[in-house]
């Protein structure tokens, strides 16, 4: 093999001076010589361009597709924020509003509190056990088509409500098909919301839960003047074309930040094998079995036991779940700033828990005007923390569509059962709302905060 020592000394010399590559030399020879020459080959053919034009695209398209660290903050990342507000302002604000067609139901379809409760019960039970599903449909790079397809569902079952006059019908229109809607749109936006985020998530994910409170002043006003108005019909399509509006805009602007992820099952067993995450599925269980028992009961505890009229009945609600507002935007800046959001929702838990116990010495109406405040402040705080205290039990954000999905689907089954086992109870009590306030009071003040603290511990120890 031969080497022409003029070539082999300037390269030498060029890369001991870090100056740019030698010039490129042609390759001839056969396979047992090969000989360095001095001149240069013609450009590479249409071939080689070829070949290297799709190996530099791939890597290109490779580094693209990393979006590295969450912004945590900006333009774009705020309008995720706000977008998610559009969002729960639909979804939760209808739900909390439900307490305005518990009463016009039972006393229009002649149906007992228990049985109403039922259709509400599976519009929160879809909401959160498809979560799982379509949490992994977002993990997979499906955000848009399950959004668009929930967003159907959801008006589907907003307009065939307007048109329901018999209990079944009631059932499958606003429990049923409002319900699919509802687990094809939450999970995805706050699983997209949360990968924007790291310190100031907790906020980020308030501003969005907050939706809660403005959607539910704004549904039953609407319902409160248009009922006697218009008519029941015609005030639920109201409700659905103000809620195919804030759609529109939310659809419009949601953006997924993180590339697909295509490997990986449906369900991630493993992740109930963390005992912090076990324990805090445990716990929200235990919460959401007895949350909305309070937001579904507080106009017909007003109405039976204190005689409210319906207009002063409603008011009530209005007031827990403006309240809300700031119930979700104060201990969600405390747990960013200063305590962590799981430190945050340990104490207003074991509060609500309390008011509920409190609840049963109301018999006045500024006695229940006093509860539908603090219960305001301290339910929806709960609601804000539970998404962004599960959120922080995430590490890869790739998951956390599944991963979230997953306690929902948990917390679903206590949302199914908690509110018609309540109404159960005042129809053995013959009406007296005793029974279920002491139903409620004991799953989430005696054994929740137990197993929050045991989560709290065990992470704790694991830090160190």
């Amino acid at each position: 093999m031969s080497i022409n020592s003029k070539n082999f000394e300037r390269q030498t010399t060029s890369d001991e001076s870090d100056i740019a590559a030698p010039d490129i030399a042609t390759l001839t020879g056969t396979k047992d010589e090969l000989a360095i020459g001095p001149s240069i080959k013609p450009a590479p053919s249409a071939a080689s361009d070829n070949v290297l034009a799709r190996v530099l695209s791939k890597t290109i398209s490779h580094v693209s597709t990393d979006p590295g660290p969450p912004p945590d903050g900006g333009v774009t990342a705020w309008t995720q924020a706000f977008m998610g507000h559009m969002v729960v302002f639909n979804v939760w604000g209808y739900i909390n509003s439900f307490g305005v067609f518990q009463a016009y139901y039972v006393s229009t379809l002649k149906q007992s509190p228990s049985a109403i409760s039922w259709v509400g019960s599976v519009q929160i039970f879809l909401l959160f056990f498809i979560g799982t599903f379509s949490g992994r449909a977002t993990d997979y790079g499906l955000f848009r088509a399950v959004f668009m397809l929930g967003c159907f569902f959801f008006l589907l079952g907003v307009f065939m409500t307007s048109l329901s006059t018999q209990y079944w019908q009631l059932f499958l229109a606003q429990g049923v098909c409002t319900g699919i809607g509802n687990g094809l749109i939450f999970c995805p936006a706050l699983a997209l919301l949360s990968t924007y985020f790291t310190t100031k998530r907790a906020v980020a994910i308030a501003i969005a839960a907050s939706g809660t409170a403005t959607g539910g002043l704004v549904f039953p006003v609407i319902v409160q003047q248009l009922l006697p108005r218009i008519g029941f019909p015609w005030t639920v399509r109201v409700l659905g074309f103000v809620m195919l509006a804030f759609f529109l805009v939310a659809g419009c602007f949601l953006r997924t930040r993180l590339p697909p992820r295509k490997t990986g099952s449906i369900v991630e067993w493993s992740a109930f094998t963390e005992l912090p995450y076990l324990l805090y599925s445990i716990g929200m269980f235990l919460v959401f079995w007895a949350l909305y028992f309070g937001f579904f009961y507080l106009p017909s505890f007003g109405r039976d036991i204190i005689g409210l009229t319906y207009a002063d009945s409603i008011n009530n609600l209005l007031i827990t779940n403006g309240v809300g507002l700031f119930g979700r935007m104060i201990p969600a800046y405390l747990a960013d700033k200063y305590f962590g959001p799981l430190n945050v929702l340990i104490p207003f838990t074991f509060i609500s828990g309390l008011l509920l116990f409190c609840w049963s010495a109301v018999s006045s109406r500024g006695g229940l005007i006093a509860f539908a405040v603090t219960y305001g402040i301290f339910a929806a705080g709960i609601q804000a923390l539970f998404p962004a205290t599960l959120s922080s039990l995430t590490t890869d954000m790739k998951k956390a569509g599944v991963r979230m999905g997953m306690v929902f689907s948990v917390v679903s089954f206590a949302s199914l059962t908690g509110p018609p086992l309540a109404g159960a109870l005042i129809q053995k009590e013959n009406g007296r709302y005793l029974y279920a306030q002491m139903f409620a009071v004991s799953y989430k003040t005696l054994k929740v905060p137990g197993s929050l603290v045991d989560m709290e511990l065990i992470r704790s120890n694991r830090e160190r």
